[in-house]
C-alpha cells in the first residue's frame, strides 16, 4: 500500500496542479451537464493525488501496483463529498480517464483506440477534428485548457527524447504505436498549442487491399511489383494525407528478403517486413542549439553502410542531392516520396531541393541528374470523397534539350460523380510499352504486354 506521508519534492509531469482559474473556461468546452461534473470531480481527484501521493504514484516509468485501486476509492470519495449522483458505468468512466490522464494522452486515448481514426487533429485545448473513414469529423473531445494540452504534447516528445518550447516552437515526433506526430505551439500557433497525429494500421495494407479498394487495377499492382523487384528507382509523389507513406509500404513489401535495406525517416513510421532493416531518425538540435543531424548527414552515413537500397520516407530539402548521387552510383532500387501534384510536378520540386543543398549546379545539369537517377513516379491523390488512389503512373524516359521525357503507363479517368457525391472514374493504360520492359526481361520480371494495351485517354 502506498505511504501517504512520504511524498517526494519532483512531480511526476502528467500529475500537476490545476488552479481553479484554469477551471473556470472549461465550462465552456464541455457540453452536457454531466461532462462538467465529472471534469469538476477529475480535477479534485487530481489535485488530492499531488497534495497526499505525488510521485509515490509511480515506480519508475509504471503505476504502482495499488495506484489504480487508490484512484478509484479517490473519485469514489469525491463523488460522495459533493453528493452527485453517478452511475456504476460514471465511476468507471472516470477511472479510465483519469488512469488516462496519469499515464497515456488523456481526451485523445478513446480517439487512439477507434482503428477507424487515420488522424486526430487538435487545433486548439476546445477544438478536436478526426479523419475517420477518409471523412474529417468534428468531435466532442476538449482539454481543460491550453497547459493541459501543452502536458500531452510534452509526453509525447519527451519520451522520443524531443523537445517543444517557445525557442523550438515546432517537433516532430512518433508514439510507440508508430503514429507520426506534429506538434506546433505559440508564438507560432496563435490559438494555443496544435498537435497532429497521423495514425498507421497495426496491420500494413497489402497490395491486396489496395486492389481491393480500388486504389489501382491488377496489372498496374504487377508491373509496380517488377520494377521494385527489378531494383527501378521509384518516387511516390502526392499531396498531404493522400496516402504516399502506405504506398512507400506496400512497395517495400515487394523486396526481397535477402537484401539489406537502410530506411532514413525525420519520424519512424514506416513498417517494412523483412528481417535485415537498419532504421535511422533524423534528431533536432537541443536546447543549446547543437546536436541536430538532419537527413542528408544520415544519407552521406548510409553510403558507408553497404545498403542494397535506401528508403526515406520523404525527401523534403538539401538531402535531394545526395540521394540522386546515390541513385546514379549503384544503390538502384531506391524508393522516397515527395508533397508534389502531378509527376512532373515532382520532377520540378526535386531541382528545387538539389539548389537547397547550397551547390551552385546548372539547371541543366541538375535535371540530367533527375532524369538519370529516377525511373519510375507514381502519382496518389485523395479525392473528395475520401477515396485515395494512384491517379497516375510515368515513366522518366530521359531528356529533350531541357525538358524532361516523360511517358504517362497508367492514368485515372474521372467519369463524374455517383449519387452520393463518391468520385467516379476507371484506371485505364495508355497503350505504351514502357521502355523499362527491356531491363525487367533481363532479369525475367517483365509483366505481359496486355497489361499495357487499352486505348489512350
Amino acid at each position: 500500500m502506498f505511504n501517504l506521508n512520504k511524498r517526494r519534492q519532483a512531480v511526476v509531469p502528467e500529475v500537476v496542479t490545476i488552479t481553479t482559474e484554469a477551471a473556470a473556461p472549461a465550462q465552456a468546452f464541455y457540453q452536457s451537464p454531466e461532462e462538467l461534473v465529472h471534469q469538476e470531480i477529475k480535477l479534485a481527484v487530481h489535485q488530492k493525488l499531488i497534495d497526499e501521493v505525488g510521485g509515490a504514484l509511480f515506480v519508475g516509468d509504471a503505476l504502482a501496483p495499488d495506484a489504480s485501486d487508490l484512484i478509484r476509492r479517490m473519485i469514489q470519495d469525491a463523488v460522495n463529498v459533493r453528493g452527485e449522483l453517478v452511475t456504476r458505468h460514471g465511476l468507471d468512466q472516470l477511472h479510465s480517464q483519469m488512469l488516462d490522464e496519469i499515464r497515456g494522452l488523456g481526451p485523445l486515448e478513446p480517439l487512439l483506440a477507434d482503428p477507424l481514426i487515420s488522424e486526430i487533429m487538435v487545433n486548439s485545448a476546445s477544438q478536436v477534428f478526426v479523419e475517420r473513414d477518409g471523412k474529417i469529423l468534428p468531435t466532442r473531445v476538449r482539454f481543460q485548457d491550453d497547459a493541459h494540452l501543452l502536458r500531452i504534447i510534452d509526453r509525447v516528445v519527451n519520451a522520443v527524447g524531443r523537445h517543444v518550447d517557445e525557442a523550438t516552437p515546432m517537433c516532430d515526433a512518433r508514439l510507440p504505436d508508430g503514429s507520426r506526430v506534429n506538434a506546433i505551439i505559440p508564438p507560432l500557433a496563435l490559438n494555443g498549442p496544435c498537435l497532429t497525429i497521423r495514425r498507421f494500421s497495426k496491420d500494413p495494407l497489402k497490395i491486396a487491399d489496395l486492389v481491393s479498394r480500388q486504389a489501382l487495377t491488377e496489372p498496374m499492382a504487377a508491373f509496380i511489383r517488377a520494377c521494385v523487384e527489378g531494383k527501378l528507382n521509384i518516387v511516390v509523389s502526392g499531396g498531404t494525407g493522400s496516402g504516399k507513406t502506405t504506398m512507400l509500404n506496400v512497395l517495400s513489401s515487394f523486396i526481397p528478403a535477402g537484401e539489406r535495406l537502410v530506411t532514413i525517416e525525420d519520424a519512424a513510421e514506416l513498417q517494412l517486413q523483412q528481417p535485415h532493416v537498419i532504421r535511422l531518425e533524423t534528431r533536432q538540435a537541443n536546447n543549446e542549439g547543437v546536436g541536430a543531424v538532419p537527413q542528408g548527414d544520415l544519407l552521406r552515413n548510409t553510403l558507408r553502410m553497404r545498403p542494397d537500397r535506401i528508403i526515406i520516407g520523404e525527401v523534403r530539402g538539401g538531402e535531394a542531392l545526395s540521394m540522386l548521387q546515390a541513385m546514379n552510383t549503384g544503390h538502384e532500387g531506391s524508393l522516397t516520396t515527395i508533397h508534389a501534384n502531378t509527376c512532373r510536378d515532382a520532377l520540378s520540386r526535386l531541382e528545387t531541393m538539389v539548389l537547397m543543398a547550397g551547390m551552385d549546379l546548372p539547371h541543366r545539369a541538375i535535371r540530367e541528374q533527375v532524369a538519370a537517377a529516377l525511373d519510375l513516379v507514381i502519382q496518389i491523390e485523395r479525392s473528395p470523397d475520401g477515396k485515395r488512389r494512384v491517379t497516375q503512373i510515368s515513366e522518366i524516359v530521359g531528356m529533350e534539350g531541357e525538358v524532361y521525357l516523360l511517358q504517362d503507363l497508367f492514368r485515372w479517368v474521372p467519369l463524374g460523380r455517383g449519387p452520393e457525391g463518391e468520385s467516379l472514374g476507371q484506371h485505364r493504360p495508355t497503350g505504351i510499352v514502357p521502355r523499362c520492359q527491356a531491363r525487367l526481361e533481363e532479369k525475367g520480371l517483365a509483366v505481359a504486354l496486355g497489361t499495357f494495351q487499352g486505348a489512350q485517354a
